[in-house]
């Protein structure tokens, strides 16, 4: 994380030379933009590896799961996914304030309290529902006789999902994940609005303060540089895992 930090560090001071930046500006908020984007990739980082963890019984559930198990799992993603996140984000911060003593009462106060939280955990939600719909979707393009073969085997359901039915599937959504995590860090700009100084956060206080409107060009050179580095970086992923496909045509 601090490597891509560092890339994206280098990389927006090169992009502000070019342009041409304000120097006294940047001497006053350089410092707290890069914050901005380590609380960003902070954000993003823990709410699609909490997610991808609660997309994958969602996608089990949607595939195998009886009546029950499936409509909730796509009751589930339907309401996540048909609905803003903005909308979400404010539900959980201002909706958490609305049962304070009931959250008081069972220990989990702290936690609905801090912004950052309320959006890991909206954003979390949010991100499980489109993750399971690409693992659903991964699931159901494999063979039927992916599951059968493992079965005689020898090996349970549970194993050859862990073991061969997943692991196929998450090579195929490869490229649909990364544009969700591609995704969600534009959208992270959401959590700017429940006072949580993300990178958005950064840029509108540094604006409130100077009235200066290169300070969102400096945000949209720093967002584009993080979607540019999760970019590169998937390519050579998905190279690398999918390169029996490319040798097998």
């Amino acid at each position: 994380m601090q490597t891509i930090l560092d890339a994206i560090g280098a990389g927006f001071l090169s992009a502000m030379g070019f342009i041409g930046l304000n120097a006294d500006l940047m001497d006053r908020y350089g410092l707290r933009f890069l914050d901005g984007v380590w609380v960003t990739l902070k954000l993003v980082g823990l709410s699609v590896f909490l997610g991808s963890l609660l997309a994958v019984p969602l996608a089990v559930a949607r595939v195998e799961g009886g009546k029950v198990l499936a409509r909730t799992a796509f009751g589930y993603s339907y309401f996540f996914r048909g609905t803003p996140l903005l909308a979400q984000t404010f539900l959980v911060y201002y909706g958490a304030g609305q049962f304070r003593e009931q959250l008081t009462d069972i220990g989990l106060w702290w936690f609905f309290r801090d912004a950052f939280n309320c959006a890991v955990f909206t954003f979390t939600l949010n991100t499980a529902a489109y993750q399971s719909e690409i693992l659903r979707g991964g699931i159901q393009s494999l063979p039927a006789g992916q599951m059968e073969a493992a079965q005689s085997l020898g090996l349970s359901r549970v194993l050859a999902y862990r073991k061969i039915i997943l692991p196929q599937a998450i090579a195929i959504g490869l490229r649909p994940l990364g544009n969700e995590l591609i995704l969600m860090i534009k959208s992270s700009a959401i959590a700017s609005v429940v006072t949580v100084y993300d990178l958005m956060g950064v840029t509108r206080l540094a604006f409130s303060r100077s009235y200066d409107m290169e300070v969102y060009l400096w945000a949209a050179v720093l967002y584009l540089l993080m979607v540019e580095v999760v970019r590169r970086v998937w390519d050579v992923l998905e190279r690398r895992l999918n390169r029996h496909l490319t040798l097998s045509r």
